[in-house]
Formats: structure tokens, C-alpha cells, sequence
């Protein structure tokens, strides 16, 4: 029944539309008057019967013959010959000169018209409409419109400066700045108000939630400018706006002035301006002005209030406020509000309460996935890897699933801690869990990876990565640098399409830890020259490679950069630039660095000290730390360790055991690198009995323990206890180092030990030490004083490539057994082979002339050496009259 009445519908409406097209001049067109889709397009003028273009019913011919219709500019009679049709066309042609003759009697409508149906214009006194679109419009109305476009009409061009009330809406303002076209946004707005037109609150509303998107603080400024202007400036909203835009664009002291200046303040206000506090980095003031809201202004915190002041607690360690928020939210009634607990589960493990954020944490009634990862988060953060890996279970056991954040956080935990395995096994869960493909997931799956050792693991991942940013190079590169593939990085740095700062600071830092300081410094002129800024971090890393190389004048030209770009106060460059001209030999300098730093830290005094011991200056180290002292500057172990080698340079035995007291009270004792130093520093002091006491209660000895104790034993000339020991050694199963067989040797030597000192040798070969220059030297130097000079000379013979030290070995094991001939032979061989002798070559050339009577030849010796090097008189002199 209802298939056929539809049939039937379907019949009418094709015979009426062929009506229609026999004579279209018995019909009325009124689709440029209807004012809703109900009305018809077409009336008859008799019958009153309707048609509608959008009809269902209509045959499928109808939007053909209509098309055909559109013809109208040179048609339109003959379609319409009727004088009505003539005559409207006849006034729309009038309307439009009416327009363009005088714009300003014409409400502009194209901004805020819903629907095609309604006119572009509308005439100010008649109510007449006009449309761009309308078939009745003369041929000539879209070519005068087009020098009326909307940026014409924006500077007054095509209207003259006329413009229309509905010229600025909502809806305009924000599409523009949806368009990121912000600056003709506060355009449209700017010219309303020069007309003295009154642009609505909601658009400056929304142009300054545009500005703080983009932290853009000159579109901001004029839109304030504008509220002013427009005599807003004491709405309530508009104030608590124009300080959030304030604020995110980083001038909290603007944010200030607007809410100081408001005459009226709420709860919104209030949490904008504290939160402007708080999200630049001024905490302190964030938790007073809440304490200040409450108890002066009388205003009652919100949700969001609380959330963001707790946040403020977190970030500077406020426990005890944080404990009074606490007690002020159960009293609000927002304890079982989720957001409000996971940000108390955060703000207690950021203080380091971790109890109590656990406690929050298992009392909520509900917890979604960032309260897990919350939770997981404190933990990680306080050290407690394992219980944030053990909640990790029991959330995945509770059915609730981890999101990339939780990932992220659990493999930072397993990073700081390299475990590895755990590692390993989180990236299996991500792989199953469908957040491999997301680049800050992969991104802390390189970098865990990097930092725990697996290396290769850590390139498969990079290697695999279809989107890489620059975090990606970035970690990658950090990774080849932690573990001294610097060639490998500079491979990755090479293939990178966009550098960032980052990036230059990775690999010069990488160049300075190997010591390549000159391909350091190199590569920050290659930086310079692709026009790259350099920040604090540059600085330090150049700073470091100068001091590697000594390079000083290089090091002073970056002093010189450093001021000029302001950063001249920072705590950390002042450091490295005391460290460098520390290195550098430039000790005076170094001082005056450190003298002029407006503030230091513990790092900046450790420099100090350690430039002094480095030069022999033990007692200026010490001086200084007794001022370290007074302005109340806590030492750590780097501190202990350059003012113990301090004491150990003066042989300040005295000031030592006050410093051993001050390590036990520190709790630094078990400390095996304390524990090294101290025997270090009593054996160079000549107190072995508390060296060995000190050795002997080391729990964790290394083989740097065993060196400092058989060093010793051998500079004092106690060959056999430091041999003894060498056993002892062994048979805890501590593999030497080429250190132990250098002290070794010259404990042997001190004894002319030199069947031990063979049996050395052979355990050197085994040990694949025999092409260590410095340990051939002092082969060279036991079996010389052993009286083996067969065996030296067999040695030395053998060594790949003999250096200074290596030649006067052989020459003082030639003087110690008076064969002089044999040593002016040996200095001989050495000059011809380009090794430029020292003070000490000359010494032991001299003594073994006078030690055979080669008077002589030592003469001629001496005077050649003060006229071609420079030898000091007194040394020839001592020798050859000794």
C-alpha cells in the first residue's frame, strides 16, 4: 500500500515539473525569497501548486533541464518574458547600483549567515536582500565585487571605510586563528574598534588563548591594548585571560600587573595567576598566593586550584604545604576525585615520601592508568626500581592496561639502574601491547638500550625506527659517545638532515672525553659557519677539550666568547673555566676565575682544590678548603680525594688523619677510591702502618688498592714486602696491570732482585705487556740496577718505539756501572735518531763519563749541551766534579 501511494506521489510531482518546463512563465520563482527549506521553489500562479528542486520525488531529469535553466544571463526573457519576472529583475539590477553607489546603507551579512537562503546584504531602511549568487544579478555585479574581497573591505579600501556590526563575530575570529592567521584576526578586531564598534568579549577571549597557543607576545599585547581601548579591561573573564596569555607566553611580571590591577577577583582568576607562578618556575610564590587566596580573599580552592598548587609542592619539595593540602582537600570532599589523588600520589613521591604516596595511592576507590603510572613513576624516581618493576605486574594482573607513559617510565626506572634484562622484557610487552610504532616509546627504548651497554641493541632499534626525530639521532649519537664509539657518532651525526644544538653538543663533548680536542674544537667552527647557536652546554664541552690538549690560547678566546654571550655568571661554565686554566698550567688565572664567580658550588671548589694538588700546590688546597669550610660548603668524595693527594704531595701527615676522621664521620670510609687515596696518601708520608691498616679493612679491594699499597712499599725501598704482597695478590685472584709490573720492577730493582725481576718479566709477556713502552723502560731500569746490562740492553733493543725515558734507562744503567764509552755511544745513536735528549739524559751522560774518568769527553759534553740545549751549569758541574 505504501509502495503504491509513493508511485502515485511520484506520478503527480513528474506531470507538474513537465507542466513546469512547457511554460515556465506561469510560475512564480521564489527560491531567492523563501525563508525555510518548507517552502517551495516554484508556485504556480494560479493553481498555488509547489515544487521543491531537493524533492525525493522528483524524476531524475529535474536537475538537467534546471541546469539549463542557469543560462540565465542571456536567457533570461526568454524563459521569463512575463513583465513580473522582467520587473524583478529590472529592481535587483537597481538594488546592486544602489550598493555600490553608497556600501553603508548595506548591512554586510556574508560572515554570519547561516544558510544560503539568507541575503548577503541587507538594505539598513528597506530590508531588501541581495545575493552574490542570484540568477537575477546583471552579468557585470561579481567582476565589481571582486575589489570588495574581504582583506579589501578589512583596510577600508572597496567600502570606504565602511564596515558592518556583523563584520566581527565569534565564528569569524575563530576560524581565522583556527587558520593560524592570528595577526589578521587582532586586524578584524583592531578595525572594529577604530570605528568605534563593539567587539563582542568571546572573540578577544578567543584571540588570547590564540596568543598563548603561540606564545606570541606582541599579538598579545595588542589585544590588550584593544580591551583597554574598548573600555573592557574590568571584565572578570577578560582579566583572568589576559593573564593566562601572560603567562604562557613566560611574563609572569605582566600576568602580575593585570590581576593586581583587576577590581574584582574569583576562583578562576586566582588559579590563573598562581598557576602562572607555578608553570615558570616560581613555586614559592605559586603556594603563597594560595595561601593567600584562602585567608585573605576568603575564596574557597576548586579542584583545579588544588591540583595545580599541589603540583607547585612537587616541583620544589614542599612537603609540609603539600601535608596541608592534603588535610584541606579531605575537608573539601575531593579526596575521592581521581585527578585530585593521582596528582597527591606525585606530589608525595616528588618530596620523597613515598609511604604516603603509596598510602594515597591504595585508598583511592578509583584508579585509572595514570594513577598507576603515577605510583610507578615515584618509585623509579626514589630509587625503587624493583617495587616499581613488582607494581608493574600486579597492574597488568589487575586487567588495567599500560599506556606509552608507563612504558616510558618503567624504562627510564630500568635505565637508571641498567637492568638490562628487565629491559628487554618490557620491550617485548611493548611489542605485544602495540606501542612499538610510537616515537617517544622507541625514542626511551634507544636510550635504555645506550645506557645499560647494549649498544647493537640500541642501533637494531634505531635502525628500525620508520619516524625518527632528532631525539632519535640524538640518542643514538649520546650512546656511541657513553661507550667510546666516537667514530661510529660522528657516522650518525654526519647522516642527520636537521642538526639541533643538542647534537653539536654530543659529539664535541664525545671528542673531549677522548681526549680529541682538536677535532672538538674543530667541529664547533663547522658549527659556527652552518650558523648553529651555541649555548652554556657548548661552552663546557669546548672548555674540556681545550683543557685535554692544553690548548690555553683557545681556551682564553672562549673565555672571551663566554662573557660576551652572558654567560659569564653561570655556576657550571665558571667551573670549567677554572678547570681548564688549571690544566693548562695557568693556576694564577684559574684563581681569579674562581675568585670572581658570583656564586659557587661544590664542583666549582673541587676544581680549585684539584688544579692546586695537580701543581704541588698541597698547601693552597688545603687553605682553600678551610674557607670551603667556613662558608659552610659541604665536601663530597671528589673533595676528599684531591686534598688526601694534597697531603700527599706536602707529606702532611698531620692534616691527613684529620681528614681520614672527617671520612669516617662522613660515612665515606668503604669507599674503595677514599680507601685507595688514604693508603696512597700515609704510605707517601711514611706512616705504612696506617697505609696497611687502611688496606686491610678496604672491603672491595680493586687493583688500584693493591698498586697504592706495593707503590708504597717500593718508593720507600721495601722490595720485599711489596713482592710478598704481589703474591698475596694473586692468590685473591686480582689480575695486575701494567701499574703493578711498573712497581714491581722498581721494587726489584731496589733490592737487586733480579731473579724475581726475570720471573716478573715472563709473567709481563704472558700478560701481553711487552710492548708497553713504560713497562720496557722499567725492565730496562731493574735489570740495569740489577747489574744485567745484557739483559737490559736486550730489552731495549727490542722495544718498537723507545721514548725519552726509555733511552735514560739504558744510559743511567750504563752510568751506574761506569761504562761510559758505551753511554756517549748510546746518547749518539739517540740523536741520530731524532730523540731529543732532557736534563736527566745529560745527567747520567756526565756521570758516567766521570764515573770512568772520561774527563774529557765529558767536557765536551757539557759545553755542548749549554750552547745547543740550554743545560743548566750546576748539573754538568755536580757531575763532573762529583
Amino acid at each position: 500500500m505504501q509502495r503504491g501511494s509513493r508511485n502515485l506521489w511520484s506520478h503527480l510531482t513528474t506531470e507538474l515539473w513537465e507542466e513546469f518546463f512547457s511554460d515556465p512563465s506561469q510560475w512564480w520563482d521564489t527560491r531567492n525569497d523563501k525563508r525555510n527549506p518548507r517552502f517551495p521553489d516554484f508556485k504556480h500562479k494560479i493553481s498555488k501548486k509547489a515544487l521543491w528542486i531537493g524533492n525525493r520525488s522528483n524524476p531524475p531529469w529535474v536537475h538537467a533541464r534546471l541546469a539549463a535553466m542557469v543560462q540565465y544571463q542571456e536567457q533570461r526573457e526568454s524563459f521569463f518574458p512575463t513583465p513580473e519576472v522582467s520587473g524583478r529583475a529590472v529592481r535587483t539590477e537597481q538594488l546592486w547600483q544602489e550598493f555600490f553607489s553608497d556600501p553603508s546603507q548595506w548591512w554586510d551579512n556574508r560572515f554570519i549567515k547561516k544558510s544560503p537562503k539568507y541575503p548577503d546584504f541587507r538594505h539598513k531602511s528597506t530590508h531588501e536582500g541581495l545575493w552574490i549568487e542570484g540568477w537575477l544579478n546583471p552579468s557585470w555585479v561579481k567582476e565589481k565585487m571582486a575589489p570588495m574581497a574581504f582583506g579589501q573591505i578589512q583596510s577600508g579600501g572597496g567600502f570606504g571605510g565602511w564596515l558592518p556590526n556583523s563584520f566581527c563575530n565569534i565564528d569569524n575570529v575563530n576560524k581565522l586563528c583556527q587558520e593560524g592567521q592570528l595577526k589578521e584576526a587582532v586586524d578584524m578586531v583592531e578595525l572594529m574598534v577604530q570605528r568605534n564598534i563593539q567587539a563582542p568579549i568571546n572573540a578577544y577571549i578567543c584571540l588570547l588563548k590564540a596568543c598563548a597557543r603561540r606564545k606570541d607576545l606582541t599579538e598579545g599585547n595588542r589585544v590588550h591594548a584593544l580591551i583597554v581601548q574598548s573600555g573592557l579591561e574590568s571584565d572578570i573573564f577578560l582579566g583572568k585571560s589576559l593573564v593566562d596569555m601572560y603567562a604562557k607566553c613566560g611574563s609572569v611580571l605582566d600576568a602580575r600587573k593585570v590581576f593586581d590591577t583587576m577590581t574584582e577577583h574569583n576562583i578562576f582568576s586566582w588559579t590563573a595567576i598562581i598557576s602562572a607562578y607555578a608553570n615558570n618556575g616560581q613555586c614559592e610564590e605559586a603556594i603563597k598566593l594560595f595561601q593567600q587566596m584562602q585567608q585573605t580573599a576568603g575564596i574557597v580552592p576548586d579542584k583545579v586550584a588544588f591540583v595545580v598548587v599541589l603540583n607547585a609542592c612537587a616541583r620544589v619539595a614542599a612537603l609540609e604545604q603539600g601535608k596541608q593540602l592534603h588535610s584541606d582537600i579531605i575537608t573539601s570532599g575531593f579526596e575521592s576525585d581521581v585527578v585530585i589523588g593521582n596528582t597527591l600520589v606525585h606530589m608525595y613521591a616528588k618530596c620523597g615520601c613515598i609511604e604516603h604516596a603509596r598510602q594515597v595511592f591504595d585508598k583511592m576507590s578509583e584508579r585509572d592508568v595514570v594513577s598507576w603510572s603515577a605510583m610507578i613513576a615515584g618509585y623509579g624516581q626514589n630509587g625503587l626500581v624493583k617495587e616499581a618493576l613488582a607494581l608493574y605486574e600486579q597492574m597488568t594482573q589487575e586487567g588495567v592496561h599500560p599506556d606509552n607513559v608507563t612504558y616510558v617510565i618503567l624504562l627510564k626506572a630500568c635505565t637508571s639502574i641498567a637492568a638490562l634484562e628487565w629491559g628487554k622484557q618490557l620491550h617485548f610487552d611493548i611489542i605485544r601491547s602495540g606501542f612499538e610504532s610510537d616515537v617517544i616509546v622507541r625514542n626511551t627504548l634507544l636510550d635504555m638500550y645506550a645506557k645499560c651497554g647494549c649498544i647493537q641493541r640500541a642501533r637494531e632499534v634505531f635502525d628500525k625506527m620508520s619516524k625518527r626525530d632528532v631525539v632519535s639521532w640524538n640518542s643514538m649519537i649520546a650512546g656511541y659517545v657513553k661507550w667510546g664509539c666516537i667514530e661510529d657518532a660522528r657516522e650518525i651525526f654526519n647522516e642527520m638532515n636537521e642538526r639541533d644544538v643538542v647534537s653539536w653538543n654530543a659529539m664535541i663533548a664525545g671528542y673531549a672525553q677522548q681526549g680529541l680536542g682538536k677535532e672538538a674544537l674543530a667541529l664547533y667552527e663547522q658549527m659556527k659557519q652552518e650558523g648553529m647557536r651555541t649555548d652554556d652546554v657548548t661552552f663546557v664541552g669546548l672548555l674540556k677539550a681545550c683543557a685535554s690538549i692544553a690548548a690555553l690560547e683557545k681556551g682564553k678566546q672562549l673565555h672571551s666568547h663566554i662573557i660576551k654571550s652572558g654567560f659569564e655568571s653561570d655556576v657550571i661554565l665558571g667551573s670549567a673555566l677554572v678547570d681548564m686554566y688549571a690544566r693548562c698550567g695557568c693556576i694564577e688565572e684559574a684563581r681569579e676565575v674562581f675568585n670572581n664567580m658570583n656564586k659557587r658550588d661544590l664542583v666549582s671548589w673541587n676544581g680549585m682544590i684539584a688544579g692546586y694538588t695537580q701543581h704541588g700546590l698541597g698547601r693552597e688546597a688545603l687553605a682553600l678548603y678551610e674557607q670551603m669550610k667556613q662558608e659552610d660548603v659541604q665536601p663530597d668524595k671528589v673533595t676528599y680525594v684531591s686534598l688526601l693527594k694534597a697531603c700527599a704531595t706536602v707529606a702532611a701527615l698531620e692534616q691527613g688523619q684529620q681528614l681520614h676522621s672527617e671520612i669516617i664521620k662522613s660515612g665515606y670510609q668503604l669507599d674503595v677510591v677514599i680507601g685507595n687515596t688514604l693508603v696512597d696518601m700515609y704510605a707517601k708520608c711514611g706512616c705504612l702502618e696506617h697505609a696497611r691498616w687502611v688496606f686491610n679493612k678496604t672491603r672491595e679491594r680493586d687493583v688500584v688498592s693493591w698498586n697504592a699499597m706495593i707503590a708504597g712499599y717500593a718508593h720507600l725501598g721495601l722490595g720485599k714486602p711489596a713482592l710478598a704482597l704481589y703474591e698475596q695478590m694473586k692468590q685473591e685472584g686480582v689480575k695486575p696491570d701494567d701499574v703493578t709490573y711498573i712497581l714491581l720492577l722498581k721494587a726489584c730493582a731496589s733490592i737487586a732482585a733480579l731473579e724475581q725481576g726475570k720471573q716478573l718479566h715472563a709473567h709481563i709477556i704472558k700478560s701481553g705487556f711487552e710492548l708497553n713502552v713504560t713497562v720496557n723502560s722499567s725492565l730496562v731500569n731493574m735489570y740495569a740496577k740489577c747489574g744485567s746490562m745484557e739483559h737490559a740492553r736486550q730489552v731495549f733493543n727490542n722495544i718498537y718505539e723507545r721514548d725519552v725515558v726509555s733511552w735514560n734507562a739504558m744510559l743511567a744503567g750504563y752510568a751506574q756501572q761506569g761504562l761510559g764509552k758505551e753511554a756517549i755511544t748510546l746518547l749518539e745513536q739517540m740523536q741520530r735518531e731524532g730523540t731529543k735528549p732532557n736534563d736527566v739524559t745529560y745527567v747520567s751522560i756526565l756521570s758516567a763519563c766521570s764515573h770512568c774518568g772520561l774527563v774529557d769527553e765529558g767536557r765536551h759534553l757539557f759545553d755542548s749541551m749549554c750552547k745547543e740545549h740550554g743545560v743548566p751549569t750546576h748539573h754538568g758541574s755536580l757531575c763532573l766534579h762529583g
